[in-house]
């Protein structure tokens, strides 16, 4: 990696370390549904409830954990997972590296994620679920945040300047870009299909693509730059707002509020996620 992209991987780092600074707790909340009744919330529970940085949130296929990245007295990030039948916390990776970001993967055997290298390169790699070691990694660099659209294509930020999203296609090796600019919130909404945004300084404007046909068509936007999205397989596109949830309403065209947290002590959501059955709802509450 020459020495441009190491001073843009090295600022990005500095950005993680001021981010850490303040406070950050990983919530679990059940969503309650009745029939014609909008959902409600309850049972919210703090599951790191600890001073210091507790992030990045993400449940596994079955949705029976929760792993998340926690930085302790030592200054290293690792992955540790919340287990939701135990309420225990346990620790999967203890390395020299730092890790940002985990994702358990579909069929199970990996969680991946940015591992910080120690030459400062970040690349996504595979960490064995049983004994948290490394296994595998991607050989492309400078990734910031990702998202697997499916098997064989991962979508990644790059922390290049400009800042750009770009597709790695596993088979062939192909390695595009799609956009400058981008939020670091992207999701598949199918095999084919990515949502993603673009900002400017006072709006992000968000995108479908669509891999069959290699088009992208505008979604909707919002007047804000808050980067952190959902696609939900009912809801749609969800997005955080300081203290609230919002959901895109297609048929309207417009924003409306799916979940407010104000009365449940939190102040800002950036990460957020939900399990498979929809039956619970993880968030990150920035002090």
């Amino acid at each position: 990696m020459n020495r441009l992209l190491n001073f843009y991987c090295l600022f990005f780092l500095v950005l993680l370390s001021k981010a850490q600074f303040p406070n950050s707790d990983v919530w679990l909340f059940k969503i309650e549904e009745e029939k014609n009744v909008l959902p409600v919330l309850s049972h919210s529970l703090n599951i790191s409830n600890r001073e210091g940085y507790d992030n990045q949130p993400s449940f596994t296929a079955d949705g029976s954990k929760i792993y998340f990245v926690s930085i302790k007295e030592d200054k290293q990030a690792d992955i540790y997972y919340y287990e939701l039948k135990s309420k225990k916390i346990k620790q999967l990776t203890k390395s020299k590296e730092s890790e940002y970001s985990p994702v358990h993967t579909a069929e199970g055997r990996y969680v991946t994620t940015v591992m910080v290298e120690a030459d400062s390169s970040q690349r996504i790699h595979f960490m064995n679920t049983e004994l948290g070691f490394n296994e595998k990694k991607f050989d492309f660099d400078s990734v910031g945040y990702y998202h697997f659209l499916n098997a064989d294509t991962v979508i990644y930020y790059k922390l290049t300047q400009p800042h750009s999203l770009r597709y790695y296609v596993k088979p062939s090796k192909e390695d595009n870009w799609l956009c400058n600019a981008p939020v670091r919130g992207f999701k598949a909404i199918n095999r084919h299909e990515l949502i993603y945004g673009i900002k400017d300084s006072t709006r992000v404007v968000f995108y479908i693509y669509d891999f069959l046909i290699h088009r992208a068509s505008k979604y909707c936007e919002y007047p804000s730059t808050n980067e952190d999205i959902v696609w939900h397989a009912k809801w749609g596109l969800l997005k955080s707002e300081e203290d609230k949830i919002l959901r895109y309403d297609v048929t309207k065209k417009e924003w409306v509020l799916l979940f407010d947290l104000s009365n449940q002590g939190i102040k800002k959501i950036t990460r957020f996620d939900f399990d498979s059955k929809n039956k619970f709802l993880v968030l990150v509450n920035n002090l």
